[in-house]
């Protein structure tokens, strides 16, 4: 009888909501390490494909590197990062915002990731309570940031976090935990032909690709996950959100006209506010 008490106030949705937060921060120390790595391990990779393609040898041996190995180091003297350096958010305040031994400045966008991976985690905790569709939500919004977060530094959306996506999304629908598996298939067939008919179209008159061929399969993504009837909020609120960003850089000298701008993080954004708000938002816009 105890324990079943302890699990119904652990499921309390205050209780839930802030264990979620807790894992929020965890998470998002794992998905800085993510954002940092998975694209050097796709650029090594790549290269040793060519390499094997043209049936060279690799000059230097590659060394270990994925997501757990080598340890987390300082990117200036290389010293090993302690355990008790590299607890998100409080680690940073402890040493305020610099390295332990070489004194040099830590990225605040570290544990701005993980505050915001903690926040983003409490809302779907608290929207969607204790749940399969909390779970799933959590993991939506996870690969959300981790993808925003390479898209923003490399214009590079990974198949190793898109592709997953949207198999899971698919999958998802066998159960019925957001979208019916007719609504999440057309979903993803009109995400992907929907981006893919602009770049065309775009390519067509104008000779320039508008946008990454990654961005047709992150919205294929979120369709699946969310219906096509979240599409059409999706396309406006990142194409919005998109155009009052990228106006405003350009206005401020923080960006130029002919550098191009990732689309990625706009979807992203649209597709969690679709996830959380995406009924009220449809119902308020139709009604």
């Amino acid at each position: 009888m105890q324990s079943f008490n302890d699990f119904t106030l652990l499921t309390t949705p205050i209780i839930f909501t802030i264990l979620m937060g807790i894992v929020g921060l965890l998470v998002g120390s794992f998905l800085n390490v993510v954002i940092y790595r998975l694209p050097i391990m796709m650029q090594r990779q790549w290269r040793s494909d060519c390499l094997d393609y043209l049936q060279l040898e690799n000059p230097t041996p590659p060394e270990i590197f994925n997501l757990a190995l080598p340890a987390s180091s300082c990117p200036h003297c290389q010293t090993q990062i302690l355990a008790r350096h590299n607890v998100p958010v409080l680690s940073y305040l402890w040493l305020r915002g610099q390295c332990a031994v070489c004194k040099e400045p830590i990225s605040v966008r570290y544990p701005l990731i993980e505050c915001f991976t903690a926040l983003t985690s409490m809302l779907v905790a608290w929207h969607f309570g204790y749940s399969e569709q909390a779970a799933a939500g959590l993991l939506l919004t996870w690969s959300l940031i981790a993808l925003t977060g390479i898209d923003l530094d490399h214009q590079l959306l990974p198949d190793a976090i898109v592709l997953p996506l949207l198999w899971l999304g698919l999958s998802l629908s066998l159960f019925n935990v957001f979208v019916s598996s007719s609504t999440s298939i057309i979903g993803a067939l009109s995400g992907y032909l929907l981006l893919w008919s602009v770049y065309h179209g775009f390519k067509l008159f104008t000779g320039k690709e508008g946008m990454g061929k990654g961005d047709f399969k992150l919205l294929a993504a979120l369709g699946a996950w969310l219906g096509w009837q979240y599409l059409g909020l999706i396309i406006l609120l990142s194409s919005l959100v998109g155009a009052v960003i990228g106006m405003t850089l350009i206005s401020l000298n923080k960006q130029k006209r002919d550098v191009p701008i990732p689309f990625g993080p706009y979807l992203a954004a649209a597709g969690l506010i679709s996830l959380l708000w995406g009924n009220d938002l449809n119902a308020w816009y139709f009604g």
